[in-house]
């Protein structure tokens, strides 16, 4: 896949895809969302090699999505936190997590998102910013420019 063509290309979805489209990136900034930010936290959460683990930590960073922090000098040792960028993805896990839930799972899931504040769980919807309308009940098209 050329992720060059993607990343430049004028489909939005393509240009996302290109930073956060494989499955390691998206369980990592799930696993940053749940407050992990070492690299060895990583590893063990997700049973990934190391090597992969580092080049998607360095792509993520390259983008934007989370920030390579120094918290010890000696050893040197840096953590990942996410940035607004980051962030603004959980909302696009939380989505993914109610599909899979819903296609893939029988319904059943041994982690669910909840409300702090009631403890009651979440079903993440995707909506329109606009109307409120949710996506999935809406007429759409995708428009492409000329």
């Amino acid at each position: 896949m050329d992720t060059d063509k993607l990343s430049s290309g004028t489909c939005a979805i393509s240009r996302g895809l290109a930073l956060v489209g494989d499955a390691w990136s998206a369980l990592i900034l799930r696993d940053a969302s749940l407050g992990l930010t070492q690299f060895d936290q990583f590893r063990t959460s997700l049973g990934i090699a190391p090597n992969i683990l580092s080049r998607r930590l360095k792509a993520l960073t390259e983008a934007g999505v989370l920030e390579k922090r120094r918290y010890s000098e000696r050893p040197p040792r840096d953590e990942y936190v996410l940035t607004q960028a980051g962030r603004d993805f959980l909302p696009i896990l939380a989505a993914m997590g109610e599909w899979g839930r819903r296609y893939n799972g029988g319904g059943r899931a041994l982690s669910h998102l909840v409300d702090c504040k009631t403890g009651t769980p979440v079903r993440a919807v995707v909506i329109d910013d606009a109307t409120g309308e949710r996506l999935d009940r809406m007429a759409t098209r995708l428009v492409m420019p000329d």
